[in-house]
């Protein structure tokens, strides 16, 4: 039966792969009820207990039952909880439901969303009731857009110190990483792809660089979609595939925060592939490439072995640049696969985060800089094996 009462966090979405290692990450890291209490959340209960007994979490541990489908369920869900963490995906299938739920019943809210047009759809039609319960949602709390969001604001923070003003420029360059995008990624991708076929005009918004900052418009930006050699690093660099959801991001972040990062701000993000004409070659080749669209990468519910997610890892520098030429470098590193293994702490400390640390923020549809920023920071170097490191 349906454990009954009210909880910190339910993890909907318990019985996913990702959901899973958020559960077991809550469970091994906070306990269930010693620090937090949290449920495992999903359509199916007897799937829920499977899993939970597969994992051999505690036969204690509350199952809590709703369907995307049922919006009378997500409300009742949302009513038991803080916080709602949801790994269900693609959003714009099987999320806008439960952010309305959220939205009505001043519930927090924590996804891994990638997905522009549905953000900015939810953006418009669930900000101002969020603002008006109390409840704050925040989406992309994972590998999208964790490191490159909180890496601009830790390194806007230093270059304060050392400026006395933000950089207007930051590069973003993914240095190394090891590990699979995760099949939600994919079938996320695949489902944007299929929204704009039906209305060709969402393509403006997936091309608009301010697309999450509504009202706001700045600089042109770098499209960062083909590979070309960076003057600073001496190096070449190729078009990153998590590009176009970060760098909306941070544009938003910039803008809820009051354009602390100045209004002609401008970042981009791409990926170094090396010196010379064999970086080129890399290049070249990594942009001909399309790393979610074959039949070879895992499908929503599958991932990595556990040895592969702990042998994965991510290595991401950021350049600020003032405009009379000075410099700052930050690396953002994290000691798991990017799309699951690391993932799954960032989205579990955010939810955390947002309940144990924010008390004061109000209602409202956000990213994580403006939402948790440094608090957000400290947990995830304290506990989810990330760094933040000013390198020059």
């Amino acid at each position: 039966m349906t454990t009954q009462g009210n909880f910190d966090i339910i993890v909907f979405g318990a019985s996913g792969f990702t959901g899973r290692l958020v559960a077991e990450y809550l469970h091994n890291t906070y306990g269930n009820g010693q620090q937090i209490s949290w449920a495992m959340g999903g359509r199916s209960e007897a799937k829920l207990a499977s899993v939970r007994d597969e994992m051999g979490l505690p036969a204690d541990t509350p199952l809590i039952t709703a369907d995307s489908d049922d919006p009378a369920s997500l409300r009742n869900m949302a009513s038991r909880a803080k916080i709602i963490l949801t790994t269900v995906g693609p959003y714009q299938l099987y999320g806008s439901g439960l952010v309305a739920a959220c939205a009505e019943t001043g519930t927090d809210y924590v996804d891994l969303c990638g997905e522009t047009t549905w953000m900015r759809h939810m953006i418009d039609a669930h900000e101002a009731t969020a603002k008006a319960s109390g409840a704050r949602i925040v989406f992309s709390c994972g590998f999208d857009s964790i490191p490159t969001d909180l890496g601009i604001a830790f390194l806007q923070a230093e270059a304060q110190k050392r400026f006395g003003a933000p950089v207007p420029r930051v590069k973003g360059r993914v240095r190394k990483m090891q590990g699979t995008f995760s099949g939600g990624t994919a079938a996320s991708l695949k489902a944007s792809m299929a929204a704009i076929q039906k209305d060709p005009s969402l393509m403006g918004l997936m091309v608009d660089p301010y697309a999450l900052a509504p009202d706001f418009t700045g600089p042109e930006q770098p499209s960062g979609m083909k590979p070309e050699f960076d003057d600073t690093l001496d190096m070449w660099v190729a078009p990153f595939i998590m590009a176009s959801i970060n760098t909306k991001n941070v544009h938003r972040s910039n803008a809820l925060l009051g354009h602390p990062y100045g209004t002609n701000f401008i970042y981009d993000e791409m990926m170094i592939t090396g010196p010379g004409e064999d970086g080129k070659a890399a290049a070249e080749a990594v942009a001909s490439s399309n790393p979610l669209g074959g039949d070879d990468g895992p499908k929503p519910g599958e991932g990595p072995s556990k040895e592969e997610r702990e042998n994965g890892f991510f290595d991401i520098l950021f350049v600020g640049l003032t405009e009379d030429g000075q410099r700052i470098d930050v690396g953002v590193t994290g000691d798991r696969d990017p799309g699951y293994g690391s993932t799954s702490k960032m989205l579990s400390e955010s939810a955390i985060c947002l309940i144990e640390d924010c008390a004061d923020m109000p209602g409202g549809i956000y990213t994580t800089a403006p939402a948790m920023g440094h608090k957000l920071i400290k947990r995830l170097v304290d506990n989810a094996g990330l760094t933040f490191t000013v390198e020059n």
